[in-house]
């Protein structure tokens, strides 16, 4: 379907709310290789679990300023006295075993961070370092194979779809639709 402004995009994007259009323009399927980005889009997947994308995407600015702009470290430090502040902020999702998941995954990620140089590293070695192209997939022997190795280092929330949804954000996995003006050109990845 092509829009107003002449583009064609995937059918997902809402064109009745600007911030969701923003991100398929400029953030979706785009490769990210910054860890704190990395880490903000990890722990925001993770609160996605059984609600929208369009719902967490709503409140990034809340969890923005909740989760102290996402700073690992910070979040790494926080106690019982914070998760329980976190679980009473109307402005985000106040799910205690999601918010705990997030301290907890946080953990996890500096763990990794320090065993791998960058948590970059780490996700994208299971690529081989390029962006695989694929649609119409809520999971993949990819996202299954990340999401078997993140829990067994004890992360939570990251079951093979929200892995392969977290894939989709960070430019691992690229699924504009073939008609999109953002679609690449075909990279077969390591499967």
């Amino acid at each position: 379907m092509e829009w107003a402004d002449g583009k064609t995009r995937c059918q997902w994007a809402n064109p009745k709310n600007k911030t969701y259009l923003r991100y398929h323009d400029t953030e979706w399927g785009v490769p990210v290789h910054d860890d704190q980005k990395l880490f903000e889009m990890l722990i925001l997947e993770s609160f996605q679990a059984g609600l929208s994308w369009e719902c967490v995407l709503n409140k990034r600015d809340a969890f923005r300023r909740a989760f102290d702009n996402f700073d690992l470290e910070k979040v790494c430090a926080y106690d019982e006295g914070r998760m329980a502040e976190l679980a009473q902020d109307p402005g985000i999702i106040r799910n205690r075993l999601k918010i705990r998941a997030a301290v907890n995954n946080a953990r996890i990620f500096r763990q990794i961070q320090q065993e791998y140089g960058t948590f970059s590293d780490y996700l994208w070695h299971w690529a081989g370092g390029k962006t695989v192209i694929e649609q119409g997939l809520a999971h993949s022997p990819l996202s299954d194979t990340i999401s078997n190795d993140l829990k067994k280092r004890g992360m939570k929330f990251v079951g093979t779809t929200i892995i392969y949804a977290y894939l989709q954000a960070v430019g691992v996995i690229n699924s504009h639709e073939a008609e999109c003006f953002l679609r690449r050109p075909a990279h077969k990845g390591p499967v």
